[in-house]
């Protein structure tokens, strides 16, 4: 059992082995035919340095704090949002069906960047948010439009028994969704919502148009500074590659253990 187990993980990791070499060795080709200098020793200098005998986080390190924050806020409420609008959508009022259907297609048929603006230029300064906020919102209302769908299908694939098994228990709404029906959801929904996930991290970069200092604007002005285009990108897509990486075993390893937890049950 162990060796099947270990097999898929070895061959992956020899995958991975093998694209990286094949990567690096385009990299240096290419940077050998321009005439290309790399100057991958000045990197560490703009992770972390050391002064006065600590270590302080540098530009990418304190951008990468600024666009986990933002993506850790807007995933709350995308999860919030996309939730409301899914149940709204399944709702038996027309009003609620309407504005929940009129938000998705709004949302999901504009670009997100056009949203950004919209939201920083007109609707902000009207409600009086700060560049942070306009951000997050900006973020959660793009996510939440495809969230909802996904909730909606999840939501749809629960059988009517558990929903009138919950109400001849006598619980009440409230505690039907939260102990019956949104544990199943979210077991069933892991993978697609992973996948919003890191599409949420990944549209992060694009609120660096409101001089928001987030990893994508740190990498810039290092670039500008330093004329290390190659260099900075580079190490800029390894982290998105990483927290992305990362996000994903982690579904992986909760889609395992939640579906285990309900075949016990």
């Amino acid at each position: 059992m162990m060796y099947r187990i270990m097999k898929p993980t070895l061959q992956a990791i020899l995958q991975i082995i093998v694209m990286i070499i094949a990567i690096g060795w385009v990299l240096d080709s290419g940077a050998k035919a321009m005439n290309y200098q790399w100057q991958w020793h000045r990197m560490p200098d703009y992770i972390m340095f050391y002064e006065d005998g600590e270590w302080w986080p540098a530009e990418l390190l304190e951008g990468l704090l600024v666009t986990i924050k933002i993506s850790a806020l807007s995933l709350i409420f995308t999860l919030a949002l996309g939730l409301a609008t899914a149940l709204l959508k399944m709702s038996q009022s027309r009003v609620g069906r309407f504005l929940a259907t009129s938000y998705i297609e709004i949302i999901r048929n504009t670009p997100l960047l056009v949203q950004i603006y919209l939201l920083y230029f007109v609707f902000g300064p009207v409600i009086g948010l700060d560049r942070f906020s306009t951000a997050v919102l900006a973020l959660a209302l793009f996510q939440g439009a495809y969230t909802a769908e996904i909730l909606r299908g999840g939501l749809q694939s629960i059988p009517t028994g558990q929903f009138e098994a919950a109400k001849t228990l006598g619980l009440s709404p409230w505690h039907s969704y939260k102990d019956v029906i949104l544990p199943q959801v979210i077991q069933r929904t892991i993978p697609p919502l992973t996948n919003e996930v890191v599409s949420l991290i990944k549209n992060s970069s694009i609120v660096s148009v409101m001089a928001i200092f987030d990893l994508t604007t740190e990498a810039r002005n290092i670039v500008s500074e330093t004329a290390m285009p190659f260099e900075v990108w580079f190490s800029v897509a390894a982290i998105y590659l990483i927290l992305t990486l990362s996000l994903s075993a982690l579904s992986a390893w909760l889609e395992h253990r939640l579906g285990a937890s309900w075949r016990k049950l």
